[in-house]
Formats: structure tokens, C-alpha cells, sequence
């Protein structure tokens, strides 16, 4: 598959082997949210600090949001659901796999909550795109959380290992899960995922240094990079942020330097 080989150098960092994507679908779940109402220019800030790619939902890139500086890998999402939806862990297909390809889409992605009602009915449409990118040499980026009744903590290592396993098996080329807490409990979860993980940012972090040891952790236990959200565009500083991130993902640079070049601007 060149195809989807080409595709996957513009979303995965070609020297490092690794990735830094921002995911800023969130509209459609929660609306304009802080840090997404300009998007041009959250995007500009992001991609200049070195983002691998970005996430967004395809009425977006329509509207040209793709931001005004550097390139960047763009991750088209398939599936969405509202905070007002009876249940938002419901996730439905909201765009196809050739409408991103028209779009000029480098992946796309699609999100599944296991253990929700209706995760039978996403393991369907994971399987469904799956088999289109297939088809078409897309890569496909599988957000795997752990929500619903039988989930007491989705981030407990059993489940998020398993919902790893899944993506992978139902034929994803990357896997998006939550972080476990720490390397060893995580590192369970990379043996256990024959395709590259990355991890999700979650909800705002109280601290930097919280949100960079996080990441050293995942980076520690053979995670491929990450993608996180709120914690980039929600910053203070985005560039600097993603910046930082994007030098413990690819330069293995510590948290002690992290924090340090966070503080430097250009």
C-alpha cells in the first residue's frame, strides 16, 4: 500500500518515528469552546510550534480553516456526537472516508466508546472505514476510550489495553487511548497493540509539568507520540506548548528542558 505509506509520512514525523497531533474537533461535541473560535489562528499557533497534524471535522476544512503558515498533516474526522445528546457516548459516522479523500485529507478518524450502549454499532462503522481505507491506501486513526456502565476508571490499564486491541485488530493504523498513569501500566498496553499508540491529552491539566510528565511516561512505555487537545490549544502560549511537546516526542528532551524552553519565546 504506497499509498498509504506516503499518506503516513505526513502525519508521523519520517526521522523520529513519532508524531504530535492536535485534535480540534471538539466543536461539534461542545461547540465554540475557549481556544476554538478563531480557528485560523489557534491553527497557525499550533502548526508553527512543529504539529505533526491536525484533527478537524470536515465543515472546517470547507471553510478553509486550515490556518495561513506552515503545512501540516490534516486527520479529517468521521464520527461525532453533541453534549446534548441524550447520549453522547453514541458516536455516528458524520462523514466518509471519500468525502475527506475529496477534501484533501492525509488520514482520517474515527472514535469508539466501548462500553456504551451502542459500541456494537461503532465496532460496525470502525469496521466499515477500516475496509474503505483499505480500499483507498487512507490511514486511519482509531480513538479508542472506555465509557459507559461496566467502565468504573477508563483509565484502568485492563481496558485501555484492551480497547488498544481492538482498534487494531478491527484494522487500524494508529491507535488513540487514554494514559494509564504511568509507564509500566502503559507499557502493557503498547506490548499489547501490534500498531503504533498515541495518547490522548484528556481534560485541562492543572500544571505544565503534569502534562509533560504524562507524556515522557507514554514516550517511556513506546508510545508513538501523542495527541492532545485542550492542553496545546487551551495554553496560554500554543506555540510554545506544542513546541515543548513536540521536543520530548522527537528530541527526547526531559522534562526539566521542556519546562525550560517553555519559558523562552522567540
Amino acid at each position: 500500500m504506497v499509498g498509504k505509506a506516503i499518506r503516513m509520512e505526513r502525519i508521523i514525523d519520517r526521522n523520529s518515528g513519532r508524531t504530535v497531533i492536535i485534535p480540534m474537533d471538539h466543536g461539534v461535541t461542545q461547540g465554540p469552546i475557549e481556544g476554538l473560535r478563531d480557528m485560523k489562528t489557534t491553527i497557525d499557533k499550533v502548526v508553527n510550534g512543529g504539529a505533526n497534524a491536525i484533527v478537524l471535522h470536515k465543515g472546517l476544512v470547507r471553510s478553509g480553516h486550515r490556518g495561513r503558515g506552515k503545512d501540516v498533516g490534516l486527520i479529517i474526522h468521521l464520527s461525532g456526537s453533541t453534549t446534548m445528546s441524550p447520549d453522547p457516548n453514541a458516536k455516528v459516522p458524520v462523514c466518509t472516508v471519500e468525502e475527506a479523500i475529496k477534501l484533501g485529507a492525509d488520514a482520517v478518524s474515527i472514535h469508539i466508546n466501548l462500553g456504551a450502549e451502542t459500541d456494537g454499532i461503532m465496532l460496525q462503522d470502525l469496521a466499515e472505514v477500516s475496509h474503505v481505507c483499505q480500499e483507498w491506501g487512507m490511514p486511519l486513526l482509531a480513538m479508542m476510550y472506555t465509557r459507559g456502565e461496566k467502565i468504573k476508571n477508563e483509565f484502568d490499564a485492563e481496558f485501555i489495553k484492551h480497547a488498544a486491541r481492538v482498534g487494531a485488530e478491527l484494522g487500524a493504523d494508529l491507535v488513540k487511548v487514554n494514559y494509564t498513569g504511568s509507564a509500566g501500566s502503559f507499557r502493557e498496553v503498547v506490548e499489547g497493540c501490534p500498531v503504533p499508540v498515541v495518547i490522548a491529552g484528556g481534560e485541562k491539566m492543572e500544571t505544565d509539568k503534569d502534562i509533560f510528565e504524562m507524556v515522557d511516561g507514554a514516550l517511556k512505555a513506546g508510545a508513538a507520540g501523542v495527541s492532545i487537545g485542550r492542553n496545546a490549544f487551551q495554553h496560554e502560549d500554543p506555540t510554545a506548548m506544542v513546541r515543548a511537546i513536540g521536543r520530548i516526542v522527537h528530541e527526547k528532551a526531559s522534562i526539566e528542558e521542556a519546562m525550560k524552553g517553555l519559558k523562552t519565546t522567540d
